[in-house]
């Protein structure tokens, strides 16, 4: 699953700037996981603590667009 979506905006023919014609943003995992199921995978302790998240499932790893 892929944790960054794009959509395409509408380009006008008399738009003063120069169009952007894709644009993308982020969604996070928890808006895929409706309740916690039992017994998910788990990062060690040291891991966990790296990404912020006890679960590989809510991990979202931020990408610099830099």
């Amino acid at each position: 699953m892929h944790q960054e979506k794009a959509w395409f905006p509408y380009v006008g023919p008399c738009d003063p700037c120069p169009p952007i014609r894709v644009k993308t943003f982020s969604t996070p995992p928890q808006l895929y996981i409706q309740f916690q199921p039992m017994n998910l995978p788990q990062f060690s302790p040291q891991e966990a603590l790296r990404h912020g998240t006890l679960w590989p499932a809510l991990f979202s790893p931020y990408e610099s667009k830099c």
